[in-house]
C-alpha cells in the first residue's frame, strides 16, 4: 500500500463538477425569462427553466439530495451532487394555496435522482384557483454556479436531457 493511498478513501473521490439536467415533468420546457413571474423572468432568485406541465408528477431534475421541503408542499429544494442548490418550485404563487392543490413525496435527506417523483400537482385544482402551473427549476446559490446552459426547449418527456449545469 503506497503511503498515501489512504487519502483516495470512500469520500475522497473529486465530485463531476458538471450535472446532467433532465426536464422534471412532461411538458414544454422554457427558458426562465419567459416565466409568467418577474421574480423568476428577471432572474432575481438565479437563473434555471421552466416547463408547462402536461401533467402532474414532478420529479427531481437531476442526481442529489432533498435539502429542504415547504410546509406549503409548493416547492422542494435540492442539493445537486456537484453542490449546486436548485429549488423546484411548481407553479406561480402558489404559495398562497397552502399546500392544496400538492402533495410532496419526498423529505430533507434524501437521495434523488431524475427517476425520483419529488411531488404530485392537481393541475385542474391550479386551474381553478387561476394560478399559472410552471414548473420553476432555479438555481439559488448562483455563486457557485460556473456554467449553465439549456440545450433543449419545447416539449420534452420527464427525464430527457435538457442541459447542464457546473459549480465552480
Amino acid at each position: 500500500m503506497g503511503m498515501f493511498d489512504f487519502l483516495k478513501g470512500k469520500g475522497n473521490e473529486e465530485k463531476d463538477p458538471k450535472v446532467i439536467l433532465t426536464s422534471p415533468v412532461n411538458g414544454k420546457v422554457i427558458p426562465i425569462e419567459e416565466v409568467e413571474d418577474p421574480v423568476f423572468s428577471q432572474k432575481m432568485m438565479g437563473d434555471g427553466f421552466g416547463v408547462d406541465p402536461s401533467d402532474g408528477d414532478v420529479y427531481a431534475p437531476g442526481s442529489g439530495k432533498v435539502v429542504s421541503v415547504f410546509p406549503t408542499q409548493h416547492a422542494v429544494g435540492l442539493e445537486m451532487d456537484n453542490g449546486v442548490e436548485v429549488l423546484v418550485h411548481i407553479g406561480i404563487d402558489t404559495v398562497e394555496l397552502e399546500g392544496g392543490p400538492f402533495d410532496t413525496l419526498v423529505k430533507e435527506g434524501d437521495t434523488v435522482t431524475s427517476e425520483t417523483k419529488i411531488s404530485t400537482v392537481d393541475l385542474a385544482g391550479l386551474k381553478e384557483a387561476g394560478k399559472k402551473e410552471t414548473v420553476i427549476v432555479v438555481f439559488t446559490n448562483m455563486d457557485q454556479v460556473d456554467d449553465y446552459s439549456l440545450d433543449t426547449t419545447g416539449d420534452t418527456t420527464r427525464g430527457t436531457e435538457i442541459g447542464t449545469v457546473t459549480s465552480k
